[in-house]
Order: structure tokens, then C-alpha cells, then sequence
């Protein structure tokens, strides 16, 4: 038997998970030779915002050489992120 008061917990946490997060982690991308590194920059309630930060691994250099930054908002970053999914682009580790 389920209380009250366990229900309404559900609910809310249902609820909650919907949400974007309060405190999101940052996020690599590579194709093996490109890094796209995704990093918050300002995350509240009404606006989302995130650096994405990209990379090439060149032959003869130990260290990616850093190519591009830019500030874009969280549907944007998101968008960028599933279309280099379907790429073939994986998650990686921190590169830089």
C-alpha cells in the first residue's frame, strides 16, 4: 500500500526529471581526429547557455590545436550534439 505522502514524492520527481538540469556537466565529442568539447557557461531557469569549444588533432603535434570557441544556447548546442551522433562522432574524455 502506498501512502499519500510517497506518491506526491513520485510525482514530483517525475516532474523534476523532465526538467533541464540545474547543473549540467561538461561534454566531449570526437570523430577520432575533430574534439568538440561542450562547457556551461550561464544555466538558470529561463536561459541556457553553452561554450562549445572545438579541436583538431594534427599529425606531427602532441596537443589539439584549438580552433574555434563560441557561445551558443542550449537548443542550439543540443541540435549540434545529436547531428554529430549521427555522424559517427562518440562521446570521449576531457582532451584538453
Amino acid at each position: 500500500m502506498t501512502s499519500a505522502k510517497g506518491t506526491d514524492a513520485r510525482v514530483q520527481t517525475a516532474r523534476a526529471s523532465k526538467r533541464p538540469p540545474l547543473s549540467p556537466k561538461e561534454s566531449w565529442l570526437s570523430d577520432g581526429r575533430r574534439v568538440l568539447h561542450f562547457r556551461p557557461t550561464h544555466w538558470d531557469r529561463w536561459s541556457q547557455r553553452l561554450e562549445v569549444t572545438s579541436g583538431e588533432l594534427l599529425p606531427d603535434q602532441p596537443a589539439l590545436l584549438l580552433k574555434n570557441r563560441k557561445e551558443l544556447t542550449r537548443e542550439q548546442a543540443v541540435t549540434l550534439w545529436r547531428q554529430k551522433r549521427q555522424e559517427g562522432w562518440k562521446p570521449c574524455g576531457p582532451q584538453w
